[in-house]
């Protein structure tokens, strides 16, 4: 089964006003040239988190490129054929060792399985994956949706009925409480909040 890799996206926005949406690069550059107004600060939002993030736009287009790609880098593309011949040892799977802390009667358990307790560890975590794949997203855009609504709806109206709709995943009352809402903030959060279901 092959991994879709997922480029991070961003969204700013200016008071209440949606300016863009797009890879980190493209909204820099973007801010970076709309005029500054007191009244209405830019705020850079990363979608999968829904949490606000700065980016250092001092300098020429170059540079904030420069500093962007260190911050974020682009997406590896994991169906990319090898560059060259591959030798001994691990395929190029961005394998990462770390300490793993278990009882005795679990490394017993693991070192008995075919191909040792990385193998067996693998598995066992990419079973779990599958089995909780939606849940996990679904949790994940919920608090997305919910980061972005606190800091750009959390004085609006019917904040915490919402809130609670959100969290009881009621997308009917939910979009109800938020429909008099600035319509770039209240299409933003349910975009976060729904956009992988239909």
């Amino acid at each position: 089964m092959a991994m879709i890799s997922m480029q991070r996206t961003f969204t700013a926005f200016q008071g209440q006003r949606r300016l863009v949406s797009g890879p980190a690069g493209e909204v820099a550059l973007v801010v970076k040239r709309v005029a500054p107004r007191p009244d209405e600060p830019i705020i850079i939002f990363e979608d999968a988190t829904g949490r606000s993030i700065d980016f250092d736009l001092r300098g020429g287009d170059r540079e904030v490129l420069a500093r962007l790609a260190k911050l974020i880098p682009p997406p590896v593309e994991e169906t990319a054929p090898p560059s060259e011949p591959r030798g001994r040892g691990r395929p190029k799977l961005g394998v990462v060792a770390r300490e793993v802390t278990l009882l005795p009667r679990h490394w017993e358990w693991l070192g008995a399985q075919p191909g040792g307790a990385s193998v067996a560890l693998r598995k066992l975590v990419d079973d779990a994956r599958r089995a909780s794949g939606d849940k996990d997203r679904d949790r994940q855009a919920r608090d997305a949706a919910y980061h972005f609504m606190s800091t750009m709806a959390g004085n609006l109206a019917q904040f915490e009925e919402a809130s609670r709709a959100l969290f009881a995943d009621d997308r009917r009352r939910f979009t109800g409480l938020i429909a008099d809402w600035p319509a770039d903030i209240r299409d933003h959060i349910v975009k976060l909040a729904y956009s992988d279901r239909a």
